[in-house]
């Protein structure tokens, strides 16, 4: 069971409020002549992701000073510390790095408070259209747009062909490719970051099935909001995602739906090929 003492309204509306400061700071940037770096992994950053990373920490500290906190851009907290955690929050500080260097607007920032391996409260906030999405466990999930008219979101019902497929911009994935000539029938939406998992939350979309590789924080605040909507999320092996286990943050292949009748369907379809 989670903490409700800490999972309250004001936490609540407080980090939400946190991701749109984080979103104004990626924004003056993203309407900047900006540059970016490779980090050692390859994988670039910007001064956006920084600001952003600072914000968010800061910010995060002074709320809930007893509360640990791990951004993708101070990950190099040692496992055997990371391991005593039972609860802390998990932090990407800007989500689609390389669609803000497209310039194309499907980028997020990434907010998701975690318990016992598992994320209870997350929230996603696009910039550049000032959208917010957030969802915690028994209290639902919520979208906002730009003039913060708040309204609850759900998944799909949609358990029929053709299926709605939402699938990465940026990362093509060969299993996805041979998945989709299973299906037959279906249409996709190709979007970057987490703006994915708000498709699935808030019925857009039906099936997000992800092959390759991500990370703890790329998924974390989503899971929270799709399980919220009433959607699933499972590990292509047909278990539960689980968050700081390990020392490395990759996480498994997954399928986030708008329930178990679609992902027990493309785990079949993956597992057994037909």
């Amino acid at each position: 069971m989670h903490d409700k003492k800490i999972l309250n309204e004001q936490l609540i509306s407080s980090t939400v409020e946190i991701a749109k400061l984080a979103g104004e700071g990626i924004t003056e940037i993203y309407n900047s002549d900006f540059d970016y770096q490779l980090k050692k992994d390859l994988s670039p950053i910007t001064a956006a992701d920084n600001l952003s990373h600072i914000i968010i920490t800061k910010r995060l500290k002074i709320l809930t000073p007893e509360i640990p906190v791990l951004s993708e851009e101070n990950c190099d907290i040692p496992y055997k510390i990371r391991a005593n955690w039972t609860k802390y929050w998990l932090v990407d500080p800007l989500d689609g790095t390389k669609e803000f260097i497209k310039r194309n607007g499907e980028f997020t920032v990434n907010i998701a408070l975690i318990e016992n391996n598992t994320p209870i409260f997350g929230v996603i906030h696009l910039p550049v259209t000032s959208e917010t999405y957030w969802g915690s466990k028994g209290n639902h999930s919520f979208y906002a747009n730009e003039n913060n008219n708040v309204k609850r979101i759900y998944v799909s019902e949609n358990h029929q062909n053709p299926i709605r497929l939402v699938a990465s911009r940026s990362h093509p994935s060969e299993i996805l490719n041979d998945l989709l000539e299973k299906i037959i029938d279906y249409e996709i939406i190709k979007v970057g970051s987490s703006i994915k998992f708000c498709h699935i939350a808030s019925g857009q979309a039906d099936c997000y099935p992800r092959f390759g590789p991500t990370s703890e924080w790329d998924t974390a605040a989503g899971e929270a909001i799709v399980s919220s909507a009433g959607g699933h999320v499972v590990a292509a092996s047909g278990n539960s995602m689980k968050y700081n286990v390990k020392e490395e943050y990759l996480n498994p292949n997954f399928i986030v739906s708008n329930g178990k009748i679609i992902s027990e369907r493309i785990l079949s379809l993956i597992n057994t090929g037909k």
